[in-house]
């Protein structure tokens, strides 16, 4: 039987060996810990080296600059691009001392409220630079801590120079445009006028032919009264100069000198009607706008085209008397020409054919209205119509450039042109803005 001495010994030594395992196993579970938060370290470091290389990347390659300051308003780091505009090292520097000094106060009053607003406030800024101060629009955002603590600033900032030089270039393209626009209405213009020649010849061959006709009888007239009184101041007899009077039938002469005088006033007067019908026609429509009367307005173009085409058509024109509109009246002309002369066109094998235009008022609009009982407008092509370039007409025909003209002066003058669905024929609504005849 084992002494009580032995006992202990032996319950000390099985104590030993539990806290020794107890120990070993505590000491296993730390290195797992800390092995796995070395591995956690590990790929934190991975990723923060990441963020920071794609970081690097942004600020090396944007062309923006941004600039990164801490809460006293010193450069912490910055974009390549800030510094080629600086054009040296900037790392701890005062953000405040590298610009213009007129606009360092605004500055330093957007810096002092900064954390207080919930809007990050911009404003355009000079920064000196190696090639002298220079614009830019700046944007400061707050940089705040895991615990919400203001602890500085992010500035991105937009050169102003290279943006107000496409401005610059935009409008001067613009300013291209406009005038290419105003080149292509005269050209379109010309192309109508044009196809207006021939009958223009024979609409002032008459009136110049009933002119000339009633000239030659006149001078035959003024021959007869010469040969009267030159025997008068010969000291004819009476007999004699009665005789001659019969002779030169005076009497009848007499009577047709005034219808001759009236027929070639009525002549010059319709030389001078068309004249001034195609002087205002064949006016580019430039200039100030003018009040002026749409009716009138339009009867002048659908007559002109009438004579040129030699179409046989006489469109028929309604109208309400006294709808000013406020505009260029050479450009609406070209308008009315163009819908006019594409509804001739259209109708060129129709066996009766009609065209209307109607002119009426709708609420603050005047309304122009042009139909036709051709075979109208498809609804596949009712979109591209108005498209420059586009026609249905043959080759040699037509420029396609009408329709697109006319829809861009319409909007021009506040108003539009449309193709109105459905219907016999085509029909084309011209809306325009009334305007006061001052």
């Amino acid at each position: 039987m084992a002494s009580e001495s032995d006992s202990d010994v032996v319950r000390s030594e099985a104590f030993t060996q539990s806290n020794w395992v107890n120990v070993l196993s505590a000491m296993d579970a730390t290195y797992a810990e800390l092995l796995d938060h070395q591995t956690k370290l590990e790929e934190q470091n991975a990723e923060l080296h990441e963020v920071r290389r794609l970081l690097g990347s942004i600020l090396g390659s944007i062309s923006d600059v941004m600039v990164v300051l801490d809460r006293e308003g010193g450069i912490e780091d910055a974009s390549d691009s800030f510094r080629q505009t600086i054009g040296g090292d900037v790392d701890g520097k005062i953000f405040a001392d590298h610009l213009r000094q007129g606009d360092r106060h605004a500055f330093a009053e957007a810096w002092g409220q900064l954390r207080f607003l919930k809007t990050p406030p911009s404003f355009e800024i000079e920064i000196n630079g190696a090639e002298g101060a220079a614009p830019f629009e700046l944007t400061l955002s707050p940089r705040q801590n895991d615990r919400g603590r203001f602890v500085g600033a992010v500035i991105l900032g937009r050169p102003l120079g290279e943006l107000r030089r496409a401005y610059l270039e935009l409008a001067e393209s613009h300013d291209e445009l406009k005038q290419t626009q105003a080149h292509l209405v005269r050209n379109e213009k010309l192309a109508s006028l044009g196809r207006l020649l021939a009958g223009v010849a024979h609409e002032l061959n008459n009136p110049i032919s009933f002119v000339y006709a009633n000239a030659h009888a006149l001078e035959r007239y003024v021959q007869r009264f010469e040969s009267y009184f030159a025997r008068v101041t010969a000291g004819a007899s009476r007999a004699e100069l009665i005789a001659l009077r019969d002779e030169l039938k005076l009497e009848r002469a007499l009577a047709n000198l005034r219808s001759a005088i009236d027929g070639a006033r009525d002549g010059a007067e319709r030389v001078r009607d068309i004249v001034a019908d195609l002087r205002r026609l064949s006016s580019d429509g430039g200039g100030e706008m003018e009040a002026f009367d749409l009716v009138s307005v339009s009867e002048v173009a659908a007559r002109w085209v009438e004579r040129g085409s030699k179409s046989g058509i006489t469109p028929k024109i309604t109208g309400e008397a006294g709808l000013t509109v406020m505009g260029n009246p050479g450009h609406i002309q070209q308008i009315v020409m163009n819908l006019v002369q594409n509804a001739m066109d259209a109708m060129k094998d129709v066996e009766e054919p009609r065209l209307t235009l109607t002119v009426k008022r709708e609420a603050d609009l005047a309304v122009l209205t042009v139909a036709d009982n051709g075979p109208g407008v498809p609804e596949r092509l009712a979109a591209s119509i108005f498209d420059p370039f586009f026609t249905t007409k043959a080759v040699g025909s037509g420029t396609g450039l009408g329709l697109a003209i006319s829809h861009k002066i319409a909007e021009e003058h506040g108003g539009r042109l449309n193709v109105v669905p459905g219907g016999d024929g085509a029909t084309f609504r011209l809306e325009l803005p009334m305007g006061d005849a001052k």
